[in-house]
């Protein structure tokens, strides 16, 4: 056995594993693009100014967590893997002119993310998410469209208890003078702090709501509320989403003190919550609105607002709630043969039945057939196609052992499908 292993917080996933991440996968480009939005593929490394500039320095995510590339002798600028989506979405936006195409632009991927974070149950070093971001409308109106997407993608897979936690962040205009109280209230037990929310509490006090810390979780229970710092405009935004969605049927819950984890948001944030779970297995995804991150990495002002969804959570959940994914195999079909010389054949029979939508395999070896239909038995065939030595076919129904012999290519076409229908 070789001596290599996986890196530490990343895995191989095959088998059980792949099918339902690769199930929760599909459901989640199938809920984005009914709603029309269209894939974007960004690169796996950007340059790591992008996140230090976009995501904030002084967040976890950057001080901590980034994965920086080693760069080449020829390349002058640094790289850094991707620890989320936002960033590099909207750098492809300012990049592309996305700005002269008719506004929002909807845009969804599912995609690894990396970050150096502790492993643990749901979280990985490398990770998938499912992003939405809707780009150039200030509305509160694509709130309320991006909020009832998460949530109903959730509802559809199963997870019909989640919640969505609603906060507003404020903006620029209303936001210094809540983190002014914050800075007030932290004072008192600065010396009490880790040097990380020391520097939270100088820098940007709203990250001190989102520490991990025993002394500052304390004290964040009884620190000021966002919303009684709200400007106008900002109060007025929140209220009309929170009207939308629940006419929508979206029932929200105010976390006043829900601030998420970057420092690009502004207004609307939120969250992604199932009731009763612990600690991070709880928080499916969230997002918010980041009106201010166009400007801050080099580009024009521009509404925009996004969520994530984390498909290895998802996918726990469901597990964990023994909630079926929907990754059930397609009937099989297996083509087997008597002697070598009929390998090729097997190999066109299967291909044939694959182009009309059915899925098949040959067996290719050249093994004794009841070897072989061994192996078709092993891997729930329905139906094996027996190649006789002298080109005929056979067919057995693998649910009941019945064996019939096709007179022609067509009739086995016909056959196969007759019997994957009752399967």
């Amino acid at each position: 056995m070789s001596g290599f292993q996986a890196p530490r917080g990343m895995r191989d996933l095959f088998g059980a594993d792949a099918a339902a991440v690769t199930a929760v996968e599909r459901a989640a480009y199938a809920a984005a693009e009914a709603a029309g939005y269209q894939r974007i593929i960004s690169p796996i490394a950007e340059e790591s100014a992008l996140f230090e500039r976009g995501i904030g320095g002084a967040t976890d995510v950057v001080a901590k967590e980034l994965y920086r590339l080693a760069p080449h002798a020829e390349d002058s600028t640094p790289l850094a893997l991707r620890p989320e989506a936002t960033a590099g979405i909207l750098r492809a936006y300012i990049q592309h002119g996305m700005r002269s195409a008719p506004q929002p632009v909807r845009l969804v991927t599912v995609a690894p993310f990396f970050r150096h974070d502790r492993p643990q149950k749901g979280r990985y070093r490398q990770f998938t998410q499912f992003n939405v971001e809707a780009i150039g409308d200030a509305g509160p109106g694509i709130d309320i469209e991006v909020i009832e997407l998460g949530a109903s993608f959730l509802k559809q897979l199963g997870l019909t208890d989640v919640e969505v936690h609603f906060n507003s962040v404020g903006c620029s205009g209303c936001r210094p003078a809540y983190a002014a109280a914050l800075r007030a209230h932290f004072a008192p037990i600065e010396g009490e702090l880790g040097e990380v929310d020391r520097t939270r509490l100088r820098d940007n006090p709203l990250r001190l709501l989102d520490s991990k810390d025993a002394a500052a979780v304390r004290r964040a229970e009884s620190a000021p509320a966002l919303p009684g710092h709200l400007c106008d405009a900002c109060a007025a935004h929140a209220d009309v989403v929170r009207a939308g969605l629940d006419v929508a049927g979206v029932k929200v819950i105010d976390a006043p003190r829900l601030v998420r984890g970057l420092d690009y948001y502004s207004r609307t944030a939120w969250e992604y919550l199932l009731p009763g779970v612990e600690g991070q297995q709880g928080a499916l995804g969230g997002g918010g609105r980041y009106d201010g991150l166009a400007a801050l990495i080099g580009g024009t002002a521009t509404p925009a607002i996004g969520f994530a969804i984390g498909v290895d959570r998802v996918v726990h959940a469901l597990h964990d709630r023994k909630i079926e994914t929907g990754a059930v195999a397609q009937p099989l079909t297996v083509i087997c043969g008597i002697g070598e010389g009929s390998i090729g054949e097997r190999i066109r029979l299967a291909s044939l039945l694959r182009a009309t939508g059915s899925a098949a395999r040959a067996d290719v070896t050249p093994r004794k057939i009841g070897k072989q239909l061994e192996g078709a038995s092993r891997d729930g065939a329905v139906a094996v196609i027996i190649v006789e030595p002298d080109g005929r076919y056979s067919l057995r129904a693998m649910i009941d052992g019945k064996q019939e012999e096709p007179t022609d290519e067509a009739s086995v076409l016909r056959a196969v499908a007759a019997l994957v229908k009752r399967t």
